[in-house]
Order: structure tokens, then C-alpha cells, then sequence
């Protein structure tokens, strides 16, 4: 009688807990995704974006930690990167790391800040027309136009009679200007 009790009980339990069962592994499956995989894919791609812009002039960082500047794109799989003067090394592209600086193409230049079309504030409107652009680090710094000397006023010599005595318009130390008068 006890054995025939516990095979019921065991058997009634096992039927309705096969979904919730496999509810917290797709629960973790997507927390991999979004945390793991996901972001790997995008570094993967822009990783190929940057392979696929190399070109000549580009200062680049191999796999092996060697820097040099691209001399020549030979074909999609290969670049000859410049690592001293004369001495220029075969790279498989996709062994190129990291890319330090670029060069602009010919006939290309660089996007100009447009600092004249930015809609103002209603703080910038109220307070001078808000931020002006920084000068460049390398541009020249406007000099102050010097002022116009003056000719200094001769002062008396030390010896003569004119310098022991007060200035006819200047007040003694201790007495009341003329404007000042006490009541």
C-alpha cells in the first residue's frame, strides 16, 4: 500500500511542467544575445567597415603591435605597410588592429562647423547671441594695437625749490579738499 501511493504522486506532477521548465533558459538565452552576442556583431562590423576604408597614407596599427604607414593597397587580402624608412612589410588586411590616423582623399575636404545657420536660444537671443567658436589651437592670436606713449611730465630736480613745495592744486595731506567742507 505505501509503494502504490508514492508511484501516484510521482506520476501526476511530471505532465503540465515542461514549458516552465524551458521558460528560464530562453529567458537567459536572450540575455546572452542582448548583452553578449549583439554588441560583438557590431564591433565585428564596424571592425570590417575600417578594413575596407584603408589606403595609402593611413597610419596604421598591425596585429602584432608593429605601427607604420600604409604605402600601397595591394589587393583585398594584402596592404605593404611602410614600418622605417625604406623597409615596407606585406600585411594581411585583416590582421590590421586598429587604424591611428586617416588621410583625406584627394579633391575631399573636411566638413566645416556652420556656426551661422545654428538656430539661437531664447538665453542666447537674450544675452549676446550665445557662444562664439573657439579660436584654433595653431591660429594666430590677434595682438592688441599699443597704446599711444605719452610724454611724461617733467618732474622738478630733486635740489630745486619747486619740488620741496606742494602743487598749487593739490590739497596738503590732513586738510579738507575744497568740494568737502565740514558743517
Amino acid at each position: 500500500m505505501f509503494v502504490s501511493t508514492a508511484y501516484a504522486q510521482g506520476a501526476g506532477g511530471a505532465g503540465g511542467g515542461g514549458l516552465e521548465a524551458l521558460l528560464p533558459l530562453i529567458l537567459i538565452f536572450v540575455v546572452f544575445y542582448f548583452l553578449l552576442i549583439r554588441p560583438q556583431q557590431k564591433k565585428m562590423k564596424q571592425h570590417r567597415e575600417m578594413l575596407s576604408a584603408v589606403r595609402r597614407g593611413d597610419k596604421v596599427v598591425t596585429g602584432g603591435g608593429i605601427i607604420g604607414t600604409v604605402a600601397k593597397v595591394d589587393n583585398d587580402h594584402e596592404v605593404t605597410v611602410e614600418i622605417a624608412k625604406d623597409v615596407k612589410v606585406k600585411v594581411r588586411r585583416d590582421l590590421i588592429s586598429m587604424v591611428l590616423s586617416k588621410t583625406e582623399p584627394a579633391g575631399v575636404q573636411p566638413p566645416q562647423p556652420a556656426n551661422e545657420d545654428k538656430p539661437q536660444s531664447l538665453l542666447g537671443k537674450l544675452f549676446g547671441g550665445g557662444s562664439k567658436p573657439a579660436p584654433a589651437a595653431n591660429a594666430p592670436q590677434p595682438q592688441p594695437e599699443p597704446e599711444p606713449e605719452a610724454k611724461p611730465a617733467e618732474a622738478p630736480a630733486a635740489d630745486s625749490p619747486a619740488a620741496n613745495t606742494p602743487a598749487a592744486d593739490a590739497p596738503a595731506a590732513g586738510t579738507p579738499s575744497p568740494e568737502k567742507k565740514a558743517d
